[in-house]
């Protein structure tokens, strides 16, 4: 049976995914720095992608929220 995609329409923004390609790009080129000091370049793609994520969320593009961790509950 084939999956019916869904009518909701894109998940991120054209602006969001220029700026994504732009940290892909500055990882590459290993001028993209993380952390809050911005010491260490990236060198994980995983981490590029996140820290474009991150900046298009900060530009106020269409992005979906970060995941939340699921906690553990406390055991009595």
């Amino acid at each position: 049976m084939a999956r019916r995609r869904s009518s909701k329409g894109r998940r991120y923004s054209a602006g969001a995914q220029k700026t994504v390609g732009s940290a892909m790009r500055r990882a590459k080129s290993g001028t993209l720095k993380a952390g809050r000091g911005r010491r260490g370049s990236v060198t994980s793609r995983k981490q590029a992608i996140a820290i474009g994520m991150s900046e298009a969320r900060a530009k106020g593009q269409k992005v979906p929220a970060k995941r939340r961790s699921r906690r553990s509950r406390s055991r009595s």
